[in-house]
């Protein structure tokens, strides 16, 4: 199985870290994050991940060079030149999908116990053209799920925005999304945007249409490592945990 890890962001809420490192390479409990989202994937049996790369691209190139990971190709997509989100940024890496396999999109700074075998069964089970991993947690931003599951809004708290898909209303749960997405590669031909764009905004556009799965998790172990006045914090709860994050 084939899985693309998102490691291209500027991580500036991890600063002053970030400013002489990508967020990919901060440590946890002394390993990195790219390091143990790797290993994560290759212990669900995942043999081929590509890994987009901008802020401090060179050091994220090195550390693959140096670190080996026996049984698990590893690609690059380069996005030094211009930052693409997790929209385009997939689409970038689109040539590395062929087949008709379903593959992991996973945050790099993602770190939590979903059982990821469950993740895929429910996908394949449900042939979505998208399942969206979420839990029920207090966040700023939600997706909308109805009563079968499906995608059907998105809200942003913090500005009050929020995105009705009409085909698939009523909204039955807010939850938070997770950050990790099963993809069919049936989904490029959908992608009409182009250039720097979130992939959120192509999930929008394509739920009128098509059907996108939101898969509960609520229960497993989940960390954002998303601020630097956090990583004591989560660092300290992993610590604690006996489940090998």
């Amino acid at each position: 199985m084939k899985a693309m890890l998102l490691a291209a962001g500027l991580g500036t809420r991890l600063q002053p870290l970030t400013l002489t490192k990508p967020k990919a390479l901060i440590e946890i409990g002394g390993i990195s994050l790219l390091e143990r989202a790797i290993l994560n994937l290759a212990n669900y049996g995942v043999d081929a991940i590509i890994i987009n790369i901008h802020h401090f691209g060179k050091q994220v190139i090195e550390f693959i060079e140096n670190k080996k990971f026996p049984g698990v190709q590893i690609a690059i997509s380069d996005e030094r030149n211009q930052l693409l989100d997790t929209g385009g940024g997939l689409l970038n890496a689109s040539w590395f999908f062929t087949g008709n396999e379903p593959f992991i999109l996973h945050n790099v700074d993602i770190i939590t116990s979903i059982n990821l075998d469950k993740l895929i069964d429910f996908h394949v089970k449900h042939s979505p053209i998208a399942t969206l991993a979420v839990q029920q947690r207090i966040s700023s931003r939600y997706f909308h799920s109805n009563a079968n599951g499906e995608l059907c809004g998105w809200e942003n708290v913090r500005n009050h925005h929020i995105k009705t898909i009409t085909s698939k209303s009523p909204v039955i749960k807010k939850l938070a999304f997770s950050g990790i997405h099963v993809l069919s590669p049936a989904i490029f031909p959908l992608i009409s945007e182009t250039g720097t764009f979130s992939i959120i905004d192509t999930y929008l556009r394509l739920a009128e249409d098509y059907s996108i799965r939101l898969y509960d998790h609520t229960g497993d172990d989940f960390f954002d490592v998303g601020k630097f006045e956090q990583l004591k914090e989560i660092e300290s709860k992993i610590n604690e945990k006996s489940k090998g994050l």
